[in-house]
Order: C-alpha cells, then sequence, then structure tokens
C-alpha cells in the first residue's frame, strides 16, 4: 500500500516543539513580574556599595573615602555599638516572637466566623476587622491618641468622671509592656486580613467530611476540632514557616509613629535603628552594613525554616 505523501504523521518531535511552546508563554507570562522583582528588590542591592564608604550625601561616590570593612568591624570591635546592635535585636526577636506566637489568632478567628449562620452579621464582623488592614499607622496612632491621650482622651475622661482614677494615665508615653502593646496593635490591625486565608481553605475543605463526622454522632465541636483544624493546618504551617523566615523583618511604620523618648528603649527594632541611624544621624555606611547583616540573618532563617518545612511536612517551601 502506498503512502500518502500528504498525510501528516504526530510525532514526539511535534509533541516536544509543543510542550517548549506552552514553556515559553508561560515564562512570558511571567516575565512582567520577574522584571518587577528584578527592579524594585535586587536592583537596589547596588547600594551595599555604600557600606563601604564613609558616605556624605551631595557628594559623588568617587570622592568619598573608601573605608572598606570598617562599619563591619565595628559592630564587633565598638562596645557602644556592639550594645546597641543587641539591643535592637533583641526587641525585634521579642516583638517577631510574639508576633508569631499570635498567629493562631487570624485562625481561631476564621474558624469561629465561619460558624457564624446569620449571614448579614457575619459580613458586619468580617468587614469591621478586615478595614483596619486598609488603615495605615499614622491613622491608627490618631486613633490611639484620641482614645489615650494624657489631655482630654476619651479613657482618661472616662476613668476620671467614674472616679476610678484621679491623674490621667499616659498610656502613649509609658515603656511598660511595649513589646506586648505593639503586638496588641498589630493583632488588632491585621486579625481580619490574616483570617481571609484561612477562610478559604475552610471553603476548600470536602462537605462530606462534614457529613460523614455527623453520621458518626460529632456535635458542632468535634466537626471543628476534628474536619476544620486538621484541614487548615497545612495553610498555617505554610504560612507560620514563611512567618519564620521574614522573622527579623518585624517592620517600620508601626514603630516610628509610636516611639518616643520614653519607649524608645523597647520599641527601637532593627529596621526603625537602621533609618535613625542612616537618616537622623547622617551615617550611611554604618546604617547600610547592619541592614546588610540583617538580609544574612533573614537568609539563614528561610534556609531553616525550609529545612524545618522539608522535615515536618516532606516539602519545602522553596
Amino acid at each position: 500500500m502506498k503512502a500518502n505523501p500528504h498525510h501528516h504523521v504526530y510525532t514526539p518531535v511535534s509533541k516536544k516543539r509543543f510542550h517548549l511552546g506552552d514553556k515559553y508563554q508561560l515564562f512570558l507570562m511571567a516575565l512582567p513580574f520577574l522584571l518587577l522583582v528584578f527592579v524594585f528588590s535586587y536592583l537596589p542591592l547596588y547600594g551595599w556599595i555604600y557600606a563601604f564608604y564613609d558616605y556624605r550625601p551631595a557628594l559623588p561616590l568617587s570622592q568619598n573615602e573608601f573605608v572598606g570593612f570598617r562599619w563591619f568591624t565595628s559592630l564587633v570591635s565598638n562596645e557602644f555599638q556592639r550594645e546597641e546592635v543587641f539591643r535592637v535585636m533583641r526587641n525585634t526577636f521579642a516583638i517577631s516572637t510574639l508576633g508569631l506566637l499570635t498567629s493562631v489568632l487570624p485562625v481561631i478567628f476564621a474558624i469561629f466566623l465561619t460558624e457564624i449562620k446569620n449571614a448579614p452579621f457575619k459580613k458586619i464582623v468580617q468587614t469591621l476587622t478586615t478595614l483596619p488592614n486598609f488603615i495605615s499607622w499614622v491613622l491608627v496612632y490618631s486613633f490611639a491618641f484620641m482614645l489615650f491621650s494624657v489631655d482630654n482622651g476619651f479613657l482618661n475622661n472616662l476613668l476620671i468622671n467614674m472616679n476610678v482614677i484621679d491623674q490621667p494615665l499616659n498610656v502613649l508615653g509609658s515603656d511598660n509592656h511595649t513589646w506586648l502593646s505593639m503586638t496588641l496593635w498589630g493583632v488588632w490591625k491585621g486579625l481580619g486580613w490574616g483570617a481571609i486565608l484561612y477562610i478559604a481553605a475552610i471553603t476548600g475543605i470536602d462537605p462530606e467530611l462534614y457529613e460523614a463526622a455527623r453520621v458518626d454522632g460529632a456535635n458542632r465541636y468535634r466537626l471543628m476540632w476534628h474536619v476544620t483544624v486538621p484541614g487548615i493546618i497545612p495553610t498555617f504551617f505554610v504560612l507560620l514557616v514563611l512567618g519564620i523566615a521574614n522573622f527579623i523583618n518585624s517592620g517600620f511604620e508601626q514603630y516610628f509613629v509610636f516611639k518616643n523618648a520614653i519607649n524608645m528603649e523597647h520599641i527601637e527594632v532593627l529596621d526603625l535603628y537602621v533609618y535613625n541611624i542612616g537618616i537622623e544621624n547622617n551615617n550611611f555606611g554604618f546604617a547600610t552594613a547592619v541592614s546588610i547583616l540583617k538580609s544574612i540573618v533573614s537568609l539563614i532563617l528561610l534556609f531553616a525554616a525550609n529545612s524545618m518545612s522539608k522535615l515536618v511536612r516532606g516539602e519545602g517551601v522553596i
């Protein structure tokens, strides 16, 4: 039988070319996001060169004194700077640890929120708890100032009118429990937003699991404990590992607006310390060296968290 010369034979080569074409299309789709990451995350790393100069603003870098590793060695050799870096690292680790410990609160909130049967009330609660995430820390401090101000603050006026206290309380100017108060403000601001991912994970749980548990006689609380909680544990663990990897990045805006001369000892985290040293004290070289130290510690924590994820879950996050 003579073969038809116009008949196309599907070969593995054409299949391979088809798959290569798909890969190129996916790469082109991801290319804008890769460019954004490069521009905003990797390109600024050029600024690390300032850690090797005694940089003075308004002068070209070539006219500044090259000091080599002076700022890095001063982190260890200079006793005052060593104590200061240790202090801000202690504050950073303490506040970040409290943040990890309170990361279970959005899980609990999401579980109880999904158990609310009144749909309008459920939407109101979710909206009111999510809105603070979109409020800047400047407005949050303004709200805190209206509540706790010594002069005509709502709380002080209420307690004085009720004859509970004789003198107004200086809540914002106190250094008592600074770590805890900053953590609570962070929880208030991010509780509703943090619960969104867990609510999505709960809606993805197979309804047949709940039906099977009800058939076995499980009540409402046993359903939450034996079906809902195991269903969102993978999501919680992934976010926990990412939180550990981001452990040292405790933020800047919150502590910048809440800081004052009284609470500076315990509120100054690493990011705020870099700002104070670089911008306020005009020591850009040392501030850059400290920020490089922060990046190295963050990288170590990332790989440590990834190794822990592989041990516990059998797969990493990177």
